[in-house]
């Protein structure tokens, strides 16, 4: 017969062992993302949670870094998981130490939702702290959620303490990554600048010779040679930079979020074509893999040329969703639209946009009938990109 003792040590053995495989899993991927998605999942069967969610912060700004099983009224609609809320102002504040309790009446996410929670009505939030700077804010819920007891809230907040370890570590990793990727830039730009001079040197010694064999009335096919000469160097000039400049694809975002430069690409289209534009962005705040970035603006900047030059169209808008899960981009204009099923091969670069969502690891689809306008959507699962 077990005494309360033992019970007590058990549990004990059962919360350290939780706890130990929650730092594996943290300390198994520099990928924040990855880490954090095992350790809602173990934190969820350590406290036999139904669902559990971690904001970050970005430039003072909270986004949505992951989730465990959110539940459908807030899974299905990304935007209910965008702006405050009473946990985050709390710990903009200042006020959220330790964790704490925060029912229905103040979880202005679950106030008002009836349908599609799963009858969650109560969570508990535990604020991430390194150094004494705000890292974000951690959550577990659960529909028959009870006020937790000091040894709960004692563990959440050693739980609490691991995830901003990991988040700390994982930023520190992010900026290492990214002066290693300025550097490799730098480098590039160079060997650009060196190869490119080379070439063009080489161009201009062939072009000068064919020039004086010329001034000399020489052989005409002395002076083919060099002009030959001269077109082969070009072009092989031409390939060594476009290889080159593919490996600095995430250039036009310099400095700039992924939302910010479509941002900037739709003012230029207001500018120069005279449409009308709308923009509209949920988890902006949302950081991305350079490859994705790169990926889904080169694919806004096609469509948006492809609809200043085809679609005759008064309005364009666009809609970014980022979660942690997935981004999606939504472009729609009120052209005159096409039959896609007509389209002659390559038209209006729909062979190009497949190809470029296919290399990113999402699907593209496209909508559109004559007269109806046209909608492109692209979604992108965040774990189908090589980081």
């Amino acid at each position: 017969m077990n005494t309360p003792n033992t019970e007590a040590l058990a549990q004990r053995n059962r919360e350290l062992a939780i706890l130990n495989r929650i730092a594996e899993a943290l300390n198994r991927s520099v990928q924040l993302d990855e880490a954090l998605q095992a350790a809602l999942a173990l934190v969820a069967e350590l406290f036999t949670m139904r669902t559990g969610w971690v904001w970050l912060m970005r430039d003072d700004t909270p986004y949505l870094a992951a989730t465990f099983n959110l539940p459908p009224a807030l899974a299905d609609h990304p935007r209910k998981m965008e702006g405050c809320c009473y946990c985050l102002d709390t710990y903009a504040a200042g006020d959220l130490e330790g964790a704490a309790n925060i029912n229905v009446v103040r979880c202005t996410r679950l106030s008002g939702l009836v349908d599609g929670t799963d009858g969650l009505r109560y969570h508990a939030s535990i604020p991430l702290y390194a150094h004494g700077r705000k890292l974000g804010v951690f959550n577990v819920a659960s529909s028959d959620w009870r006020e937790l007891s000091a040894d709960d809230l004692r563990l959440l907040h050693t739980v609490g303490d691991l995830l901003s370890m990991a988040v700390e570590r994982a930023q520190l990793f992010e900026q290492s990554t990214t002066l290693g990727a300025v550097e490799e830039r730098n480098r590039l730009a160079r060997e650009i600048h060196d190869t490119l001079a080379q070439s063009l040197t080489a161009v201009l010694l062939q072009l000068e010779t064919a020039d004086t064999l010329l001034e000399r009335q020489s052989e005409p096919q002395r002076v083919r040679e060099r002009l030959r000469r001269a077109i082969d160097l070009t072009r092989s000039s031409v390939d060594e930079v476009r290889r080159s400049v593919l490996d600095l694809r995430a250039a036009p975002l310099e400095g700039r979020s992924l939302p910010e430069a479509i941002q900037v690409l739709l003012d230029d289209t207001r500018h120069h074509a005279q449409l009308h534009v709308q923009f509209t962005a949920s988890g902006a705040a949302q950081p991305l893999p350079i490859r994705l970035e790169a990926g889904l603006f080169r694919i806004v900047q096609e469509v948006l040329n492809n609809v200043r030059q085809h679609a005759q169209a008064q309005m364009v808008t666009v809609e970014y969703t980022a979660t942690p899960e997935q981004v999606t981009l939504v472009i729609e204009d009120d052209g005159r639209g096409f039959d896609p099923t007509q389209l002659r091969e390559g038209r209006f670069g729909i062979v190009g946009l497949n190809e470029r969502a296919r290399l990113i690891g999402g699907q593209l689809h496209l909508q559109s009938n004559p007269g109806a306008g046209t909608r492109v959507t692209v979604a992108v699962p965040i774990d189908s990109v090589v980081k």
